[in-house]
């Protein structure tokens, strides 16, 4: 689906499901001197390092218990932001090791999307979970990245999967039990990883999740992401939730979705190229993979409702007690 890059994942706002909250890089500073380019200085590393070098540089807070990480990562090849909600005991218990809840963003957006559109903040800071906000790129797609053969970053897999788990644990107390959730890429994420690492989430919850690629035949205008889907099938298929739905065996898994139709939450009629109505072919292709692997699953087939925050908002207040359920 061609208009996936231009329309998917994070509106700009709530009222707006066909817009994309683009992000730019800032222009590299110019030198005075030709012959004498600036080099970057080596941020200080605040805390422990991740096994291959990866290591926060920056701890902004937000508020008591909210943090902003800055990591210089090298499966990205950049530096990463990503929030922390730190549980409500977490000062009272410094021994304590967390469970963890990530909550993944959709196409277009960014680490903030949650908080910025939603009541997420409210809902996530009643927990006593440490909860991870990770940006993934505008369309990176939690993945290490083909990059026609030849790998190297951007890792979104590796950096969400290896590193961010090691600096959570060396130095946020985060513990073994974690879950993921995420809208849109972001749900797409979330069971793509829980398949990819079997045991590691003990539950996944996908909101109008993007969950058979490969049957859709998902393009975000690249090739680097896996590949050509004719010459590298193998590559999509390793990348395809509803391919490997029978690796979520033992995983609690909840998928919400509606059909693109003008539903209670919208107030004005979806845009005609919403893409509820791919994504919810996907989700019925992905539900019935899971039905033949004989895996059971929490299913919010809602109907009317557009692509759009305010279904998101519904199904993370609506999934959050089967999430903490399972990190109990």
């Amino acid at each position: 689906m061609a208009a996936f890059a231009a329309a998917c994942g994070s509106a700009s706002g709530p009222a707006s499901s066909a817009q994309t909250a683009g992000q730019q890089s800032a222009s590299p500073t110019t030198s005075a001197s030709p012959t004498a380019p600036p080099t970057a200085t080596p941020r200080p590393a605040i805390g422990q390092a991740a096994d291959d070098g990866a290591v926060v540089v920056g701890v902004k807070d937000v508020d008591e218990r909210t943090k902003d990480l800055l990591i210089d990562s090298p499966a990205i090849g950049d530096e990463v932001g990503v929030r922390l909600y730190l549980p409500k005991a977490f000062d009272a218990q410094p021994t304590t090791d967390w469970p963890v809840l990530y909550l993944l963003h959709g196409g277009g957006g960014s680490h903030t999307d949650w908080p910025r559109y939603t009541d997420a903040e409210d809902l996530l800071k009643s927990t006593d979970v440490l909860v991870v906000l990770p940006d993934a790129g505008e369309l990176g797609f939690y993945s290490d990245w083909f990059n026609d053969g030849r790998g190297g970053p951007p890792m979104w897999e590796t950096f969400h999967l290896v590193e961010l788990p090691q600096l959570l644990e060396r130095n946020w107390h985060a513990g073994d039990k974690r879950a993921v959730a995420g809208l849109s890429m972001g749900g797409y994420g979330a069971m793509e990883y829980a398949e990819r690492k079997p045991g590691m989430f003990l539950a996944a919850a996908s909101y109008s999740g993007a969950l058979d690629p490969y049957t859709a035949g998902l393009d975000i205008g690249t090739d680097d992401l896996w590949g050509s889907r004719y010459s590298e099938e193998a590559n999509w298929k390793a990348h395809d939730p509803t391919t490997n739905a029978a690796a979520l065996k033992g995983t609690a898994v909840y998928v919400a979705y509606g059909d693109g139709g003008k539903g209670p939450l919208d107030a004005v009629e979806p845009p005609p190229d919403d893409l509820e109505p791919w994504i919810a072919d996907q989700n019925r292709s992905f539900i019935a993979a899971l039905k033949k692997a004989k895996i059971p699953a929490t299913v919010d087939a809602y109907g009317p409702g557009s692509h759009d925050w305010p279904y998101w908002e519904r199904e993370l207040h609506d999934s959050m007690p089967f999430l903490l359920k399972a990190l109990d």
